[in-house]
């Protein structure tokens, strides 16, 4: 069995669980692929298995790899999706950052991670993503995002009006900062900040969430994710700022645009006790008296 892994950066502190992660690699005879920047980080301070192998771009990942596995925070899985694109590699996050939605098993969970894959004792996910159309090229290869699309305002210019389209049929105008499309995925991020409300992963939707609303009746709003949803922007800037996940590009404010479902989707892996309950128990406390 192969699996990919992908870090962006060990830190001061995590020498050691990176070792204990690749031990157990060994141990249940799990061939690790590591993307190539990490590999040239660690190759001196870890020990590695001889003649390990690299992968630096999304083509490098071939059928024969089953899993990728991300090790760090949210952002760091967010990477990940955008190498495995519409391949059949299943994503494991093993939060080495904070909060840890997406990447929801801890480090100390590491080794019965490990385990489960090579056990095949886990559970897949299957999750949406949304993906943009554009009347100019834009975000390459990987238009599409698992957490959400946004549209803000150009640094200090004033708020931006973005008329907004379902099918065609006009909803909205939103004088605002700006305005987030999450997905059920997405609904404990960004929006999740801006005052959205949190959504069950496979709730089958999308959600519409304004970023600093001038009207203070205009409040977030679900929608089926089979509508297209589409927008026209007036700034007094000439620019705007549209963003995928953690990626942005700064465009003319008269670009179309519009956001649908994606043809595909991903396959996150979680251990089978943990579900998105417990997770959301976990990650915000709920049930949880702090008065003591």
């Amino acid at each position: 069995m192969k699996a990919a892994i992908y870090s962006r950066v060990m830190e001061d502190g995590q020498q050691k669980d990176v070792q204990l992660f690749f031990d157990e690699l060994s141990k249940q005879k799990i061939e690790p692929v590591i993307f190539q920047p990490f590999f040239e980080q660690i190759r001196n301070s870890i020990n590695l298995p001889s003649g390990t192998k690299t992968f630096a771009l999304s083509e490098d990942l071939t059928e024969e790899i089953e899993f990728i596995i991300s090790l760090g925070g949210d952002g760091t899985l967010l990477d990940t999706v955008t190498l495995v694109r519409d391949k059949p590699i299943s994503i494991m996050g093993i939060n080495f950052g904070r909060l840890g939605f997406l990447a929801s098993i801890g480090r100390e969970e590491m080794q019965i991670a490990v385990k489960a894959i090579a056990q095949r004792a886990y559970v897949i996910d299957k999750r949406t993503l949304i993906h943009l159309d554009a009347s100019i090229p834009m975000f390459g290869s990987v238009p599409y995002a698992l957490n959400e699309f946004s549209l803000h305002k150009r640094d200090v210019a004033s708020m931006i009006k973005i008329h907004t389209y379902l099918n065609g049929e006009f909803l909205n105008t939103y004088w605002a900062d700006g305005l987030i499309v999450a997905t059920p995925t997405g609904s404990t991020g960004y929006s999740l900040s801006c005052n959205g409300p949190v959504v069950f992963p496979d709730s089958g939707s999308f959600v519409i969430t304004p970023v600093a609303p001038h009207n203070l009746n205009v409040r977030p709003i679900i929608v089926p994710d089979d509508n297209i949803i589409s927008f026209e922007i007036e700034s007094r800037s000439d620019q705007i700022i549209c963003a995928l996940d953690s990626r942005r590009e700064i465009v003319s404010k008269n670009v179309q645009l519009a956001v649908k479902k994606e043809k595909f989707d991903i396959s996150l892996v979680r251990l089978s006790e943990n579900n998105f309950l417990q997770t959301l128990r976990n990650k915000l406390t709920w049930g949880l008296d702090k008065r003591n």
